[in-house]
């Protein structure tokens, strides 16, 4: 009986977050196609006409495409550069144990305590000639993953028996060609696992862009969804809509890669 009511409690305390999660997104999407006047009493009822007309006002008087396209740029080749290039450096620090690699690991680790410094990365950017540019935000938002890629990466590195490196060695493969071709495949899962949490993780960032960028053309969406609100803050139908634009690709990717993110999280926490 107790363990019943146990499962009870559970069962409504999720049910409860749930609600507390759908339902401003539900109230979001109903609301961005309804009137001016319906829109702005925020309620839960259904519209009585289904306006799909905003969504189109949106697209071309927000600067979604544009926004859209910054969006994709900065977060598809951050993510990409950055787990490449910390899956490598997490195999070598995990498989080469030196006292120097462990304080490269332990020093890398402390970016998750360390909050970004906005004021002095804008003058380094500055004095090396790349601030307010494209190549400036994806380094920005690259470095700002390593200390999560390679703790995720170097713990299910460690998962992976050495004698499977020991073995290409001997058949005579070189360091490429044990990376690309006998590693990199073990480490799919956490690969895009990591690639798809930081690709939405990018896509989110408010501040990074806002800090780093000072003209419309380098905004990503949800600058644009700020900037646009700024304009259009009577026009409630407009702005909901502009919401779901934006979020709407987030959630596309998430339960496309839903189940290699379950995975990957899962895979390294078990040793072979």
């Amino acid at each position: 009986m107790k363990k019943r009511m146990i499962n009870v409690l559970k069962q409504l305390v999720c049910i409860t977050l749930n609600i507390i999660v759908i339902v401003p997104f539900y109230m979001v999407f109903i609301n961005s196609f309804k009137t001016k006047n319906q829109a702005a009493r925020m309620n839960l009822s259904l519209p009585k006409e289904w306006l799909s007309s905003n969504y189109l006002v949106v697209i071309k008087e927000g600067n979604l495409i544009q926004g859209f396209a910054n969006s994709f740029l900065y977060a598809f080749v951050s993510a990409s550069v950055g787990v490449i290039v910390c899956a490598m450096a997490a195999f070598v620090i995990n498989r080469r144990k030196t006292k120097f690699n462990k304080r490269v690991y332990y020093f890398i680790i402390c970016g998750f305590f360390f909050p970004v410094n906005f004021v002095t990365l804008l003058k380094i950017f500055n004095i090396i000639g790349i601030a307010n540019t494209r190549i400036g935000l994806i380094i920005a938002f690259t470095s700002s993953m390593i200390p999560f890629c390679i703790f995720t990466i170097s713990n299910f590195i460690s998962t992976i028996p050495v004698e499977i490196d020991e073995a290409a060695v001997i058949d005579g493969a070189n360091a490429l060609l044990l990376s690309f071709r006998i590693i990199l495949p073990l480490l799919m899962p956490v690969l895009i696992t990591t690639f798809l949490l930081q690709f939405m993780g990018v896509w989110s960032d408010f501040m990074t862009p806002l800090y780093l960028s000072s003209t419309s053309k380098m905004w990503p969406m949800n600058l644009a969804v700020y900037n646009f609100f700024g304009k259009m803050n009577s026009n409630w139908q407009y702005v909901f809509a502009d919401i779901v634009l934006t979020c709407l690709p987030v959630i596309i990717i998430y339960f496309i890669g839903q189940k290699y993110i379950i995975s990957g999280l899962t895979s390294g926490s078990v040793k072979q």
